[in-house]
C-alpha cells in the first residue's frame, strides 16, 4: 500500500510540474536559461511545494484533532478552526494596516488557538453520547464565527475582496509568496514524535490518565500544533476543507489508529489528494483553472460520502 502510494504521488508531482497555462520547452531547462527555466523555478517547483506542504499540514491536522475530540467527523472547518483563523486576519488587516505576513499569521494563530480551545470545552462539557452530533456543533460553531467575520469585514468595507483571497487557490504562489507553509515541516516532525501520545489521547481522559499521560498538556501541544498550520495555510492559500477529514478516516479504516504506523501515509494521502484536485481544477477550463476551495469541496465531498456510505455497509 504505501509502496503504490509513493508511486502515485510521484506521478501526480510530475503531472502537477507539466501542467501550466503555457508550454514550456524543456529543452531550455538542460542550459539552465530561458522562459522554461524560470517558470519552473518560479512558479511550478513553488505551487508543488506549497501543495505538497499544505495537503501533509491539514491532513496531519485533521487526525490530531479527531483524536483530540474522539470524534472522526472533525477537522480545522468543522471546528471552527478555519473561520477563526480567517477572522484574525480580518482583524490584522484593520488593527495592523502595515502588518507583515508573519504578524497577520501570529493573529490568525491566536484566534484558531482560542477558537479550537473553546470548542473542546464545549465537547468535553456536553459529552454527547451520539457521535454525529460532535461535527453538527462544530459546523454551528464554525457558522457563528464566519457570520462575525462577514459582519466585521462588512463594516471595514473589505467583504468584496475578503471573499476573493480566502478562497483556497494556488494561482498566486509564486517564489517568494508562499515560504510560509515551510513552517509545516517542524509541526509534523512534532506531530509524528507526539503520535503516541496522541493515540493514547484517543483512547480518552480516563484511560490517558491510568496510563500516566498529561491529557490537557497534551491536547494543548496538539491544538497548537493544528492553530499553526492552519494559520499558515489560510494566510498563504486560503481556506481548503475536507483533506483533513477524508484522509485520517480512509486510513483508520485500512489500518488502524496507531499513529506511529499511519501518520506518514496520513500524510502521503493528504498530498496526494491535494495534488489530484489541483489537477483536476487546472484541466476543467483549461488554460483557466478552478480554485482548489471549490475542487476540494467536490472531491472531497464525494469521497467522503463514499467512506460514510462503505463504513455503513
Amino acid at each position: 500500500m504505501r509502496a503504490r502510494g509513493l508511486i502515485l504521488f510521484a506521478v501526480l508531482c510530475v503531472a502537477s510540474l507539466l501542467l501550466g497555462a503555457r508550454q514550456m520547452a524543456w529543452s531550455q531547462l538542460w542550459t539552465f536559461s530561458g522562459d522554461a527555466w524560470l517558470t519552473l523555478t518560479a512558479s511550478r517547483l513553488p505551487r508543488l511545494a506549497a501543495l505538497i506542504l499544505t495537503g501533509v499540514g491539514l491532513a496531519v491536522c485533521g487526525v490530531i484533532l479527531q483524536h483530540i475530540v474522539r470524534n472522526r467527523f472533525v477537522e480545522p472547518g468543522t471546528t471552527g478552526g478555519l473561520d477563526a483563523a480567517k477572522l484574525g486576519i480580518l482583524v490584522s488587516l484593520t488593527v495592523v494596516p502595515a502588518a507583515s505576513t508573519t504578524s497577520r499569521m501570529l493573529f490568525a494563530l491566536a484566534f484558531c488557538l482560542a477558537a479550537s480551545l473553546l470548542y473542546v470545552a464545549i465537547i468535553r462539557r456536553i459529552r454527547f453520547r451520539n457521535t454525529v452530533l460532535v461535527p453538527v456543533v462544530g459546523l454551528m460553531y464554525g457558522s457563528v464565527l464566519s457570520a462575525i467575520a462577514e459582519f466585521y469585514a462588512y463594516h471595514h468595507n473589505i467583504l468584496q475582496s475578503m471573499q476573493g483571497w480566502l478562497l483556497g487557490d494556488f494561482s498566486r504562489i509564486v517564489q517568494g509568496h508562499y515560504e510560509i507553509l515551510y513552517i509545516i515541516l517542524p509541526v509534523v516532525v512534532l506531530a509524528y514524535l507526539y503520535a503516541h501520545r496522541f493515540t493514547v489521547l484517543g483512547m480518552g481522559e480516563d484511560m490517558a490518565a491510568s496510563l500516566g499521560l498529561g491529557y490537557t498538556a497534551t491536547a494543548m501541544v496538539g491544538l497548537t500544533l493544528v492553530a499553526v498550520t492552519v494559520s499558515a495555510t489560510v494566510i498563504a492559500v486560503g481556506a481548503i476543507p475536507f483533506i483533513g477529514l477524508v484522509i485520517p478516516q480512509w486510513v483508520a479504516m485500512r489500518r488502524g489508529d496507531n499513529l506511529q504506523h499511519t501518520l506518514p501515509l496520513v500524510a502521503l494521502g493528504g498530498a496526494s489528494l491535494l495534488l489530484t484536485c489541483d489537477i483536476i481544477g487546472r484541466l476543467l477550463i483549461h488554460p483557466f483553472e478552478v480554485p482548489i476551495g471549490l475542487t476540494a469541496g467536490a472531491v472531497g465531498g464525494v469521497l467522503f460520502l463514499v467512506l460514510i456510505l462503505r463504513g455503513i455497509r
